[in-house]
This record gives structure tokens, C-alpha cells and sequence, in this order.
């Protein structure tokens, strides 16, 4: 039983979106080659739709995890994270956008260790409707911005569209981070 679970169709979707990040590094190592990028943002957007169908498919199948919930942020994390650095590295984001990717990179790491802190005390925060909307809002930005010079090819203002997401999606991780910070701050507090 636990090894089916473990290659539940929910986890093998986990782990598809696990192996994406290092195709999508390898595609958007060369970010001048047009080809490249569409392939990137062919990769991503599968890799989105798994993120959305995973928890899906392993709450309506019966079939959540230890391991479904221990990788699936850990997923989300290591494809946004990826990308971003990409992005930076090859110029799509730059200038004053650079601190809405500081914020996005830092907050996940904030949220990380003070779910890891929570996790000791045996104390779960659940996800909220913003963190969702946040999530989906930062999945479309980076969408929009690996299209980046090809989209606007054909969809002028496609990198614009992206940096202006990705400053909404920083909005809101600021607004969820500072949610965690004091569900976290609190349970410290007591503990002290």
C-alpha cells in the first residue's frame, strides 16, 4: 500500500514537475535562441497545470502523502526559484524588477523555515485563498516573462505583462509572508 501511494499518479506528477526544473535551466541557458525559450515556456506551463491537477487528483482519488505533502512546495519552490534566477541572469529581469524576485526568493525562504519550526511543535498553517492567489499570480509572471522576447515577437508587451505580474505576485508574497510571520511569531512567543 505505501509503495503504490508513493507512485500514485498525484506523485508522479510531483516528480515530473521536480524533473522539469532542470530542462527548463538547460533551456533558458541559451535565452537568445527563440526555440529554446518556446520550449521553456512549453515545459513550464505543463509543469503548471501539473501543480494544479496533483492535489487535485490526490484529494478527489483519496490518495494524499507524506510524500505528496513534503515535495509538492518543495516543487513549487525549486521551479520558481530556478526560473527566476534565470531570468535575471539573462536580463528579462533587471533594474527595480529585481527586488520583486528578492522579495518572492526571500519570502519562500522565510516561509520555509518557519514551517519547519511550526513542523517541530507539531503545528500546521494552513494554506490560505491569497497564498493560492499568490501562487497562480507568480506562475503566470514567470509564464509570461520565459516567453519574455519570443512573446513579444507575438504579443507585444509580453515581458511587460510579466514584470507587472510579477510585482503583483511580490505584493501579495509580502502580504501572505508577513500572515505566516505572525502565525509563527506567535506559536514562538509561547514557547518562550
Amino acid at each position: 500500500m505505501r509503495r503504490a501511494r508513493t507512485f500514485s499518479l498525484p506523485n508522479i506528477l510531483t516528480y515530473g514537475r521536480i524533473l522539469a526544473v532542470p530542462a527548463l535551466v538547460v533551456c533558458l541557458f541559451w535565452p537568445h535562441d527563440m526555440v529554446l525559450r518556446w520550449g521553456a515556456f512549453v515545459i513550464f506551463v505543463a509543469a503548471a497545470i501539473t501543480d494544479y491537477f496533483d492535489g487535485y487528483l490526490a484529494r478527489a482519488w483519496s490518495q494524499q502523502s507524506a510524500i505528496g505533502r513534503m515535495l509538492d512546495p518543495i516543487a513549487d519552490k525549486l521551479l520558481v526559484a530556478a526560473i527566476l534566477l534565470m531570468l535575471v541572469a539573462d536580463g528579462t529581469i533587471r533594474s527595480w524588477s529585481l527586488w520583486a524576485a528578492i522579495i518572492i526568493l526571500c519570502r519562500e525562504i522565510l516561509v520555509s523555515g518557519l514551517r519547519e519550526f511550526l513542523a517541530e511543535l507539531q503545528v500546521s498553517v494552513p494554506v490560505t485563498k491569497v497564498a493560492k492567489w499568490k501562487t497562480t499570480l507568480q506562475l503566470l509572471a514567470v509564464g509570461f516573462l520565459i516567453a519574455g522576447p519570443a512573446g513579444d515577437r507575438v504579443l507585444p508587451g509580453t515581458t511587460q505583462i510579466g514584470l507587472v505580474l510579477l510585482w503583483i505576485a511580490a505584493v501579495l508574497t509580502l502580504y501572505t509572508g508577513f500572515d505566516y510571520f505572525r502565525a509563527g511569531l506567535r506559536h514562538l512567543i509561547d514557547q518562550e
